[in-house]
């Protein structure tokens, strides 16, 4: 689960990416450890980008992966504020998912939206199996009381949610405050089924970490939920330490990737969770969601992390393939 779509729109898919000078120098890094030939800027990049990622699924380990749109930043009085790097409309993410069915579709909408009831029940009756976003980019606190019937609905229809939590530095954050992840708890107290991105974890050096926080809440929320995205990262990998050492909180943690985000072997080695040797062996594989699970498997995180995600979308009968 949590695998990005990212597209720029030249080719009438309507997404659009408008990254700033430093966030385009790291758009240039990611796709160049990707291994993805066809620059974001160019007319090819859409494709060029879903064709890449079907292949590095069906050459991995991992039968499905669960697709992300990317709303747009609204205010709490659901005025778009034209704030963000990248967009990708849900009509995109359900097109891409019909042409590749290893697929499943994480729709992302932001509960100001004028239309937002109405966009979520068009989202369930097309097949969503989750909802994705990033509170402290999209502007989003659960706990306002305008978003109860939304968070209400989502609970009733059996729609996880999958927010952003801890920092970020990959897309531009619109409040920092909203990365803590006692900002669920409007969703949690709902119903809803969350799952908290990163764990919390930091992403640079001046971000909190809330990780603790976290686990805490985790004892208060049985319907709380974390995964393992992004955390074979230089800061998060703390995280992946701290998450492994908690067997009691195994069966509720959930393998993500955060592709097309790269992940490098030398952070587990160092904290000591791999073998230099093994370290030296997930390196090789130029395949990063082959790569980031090898090392998760390597680490010693138990088979049910990396299976038990079907438990929890909402469609729970897929064919499996191998």
């Amino acid at each position: 689960m949590h695998v990005h779509l990212v597209g720029n729109g030249k080719a009438g898919s309507g997404c659009w990416l408008k990254p700033g000078f430093m966030h385009r120098l790291l758009a240039d890094f990611m796709l160049r450890q990707i291994g993805l030939k066809v620059s974001w800027r160019t007319e090819e990049f859409d494709a060029a980008y879903v064709e890449l990622l079907v292949r590095w699924l069906r050459e991995s380990a991992i039968s499905h992966a669960v697709l992300l749109a990317h709303e747009e930043v609204y205010s709490v009085h659901g005025r778009k504020l034209g704030f963000g790097s990248f967009y990708v409309p849900n009509d995109y993410l359900f097109a891409v998912c019909r042409e590749h069915p290893e697929l499943l579709p994480a729709v992302s909408i932001h509960p100001a939206r004028p239309d937002a009831l109405e966009e979520l029940e068009r989202c369930l009756d097309l097949g969503a199996v989750m909802m994705k976003c990033l509170p402290n980019c999209h502007n989003i606190d659960t706990r306002l009381p305008a978003y109860r019937r939304f968070w209400e609905r989502m609970a009733s229809a059996g729609l996880p949610m999958l927010a952003h939590t801890g920092g970020e530095h990959t897309v531009p954050q619109y409040d920092r405050k909203l990365a803590n992840p006692e900002i669920l708890t409007g969703a949690l107290e709902c119903g809803v089924t969350v799952i908290a991105a990163h764990c919390a974890t930091k992403s640079g050096a001046r971000d909190p970490d809330y990780l603790p926080v976290l686990t805490e809440m985790m004892a208060r929320h049985p319907n709380l939920y974390a995964d393992l995205s992004a955390l074979n990262l230089p800061f998060r990998s703390a995280g992946l330490k701290t998450m492994l050492a908690r067997p009691d909180l195994h069966c509720r943690l959930l393998h993500g990737s955060d592709f097309p985000v790269p992940v490098q072997p030398y952070w587990a080695k160092l904290r000591k969770l791999i073998a230099p040797a093994e370290a030296k062996r997930c390196g090789e594989l130029k395949n990063l969601i082959a790569r980031d699970h090898r090392l998760k498997e390597a680490a010693g995180f138990p088979d049910k992390v990396f299976t038990q995600v079907w438990d929890i979308l909402r469609v729970r009968q897929v064919e499996e393939s191998a």
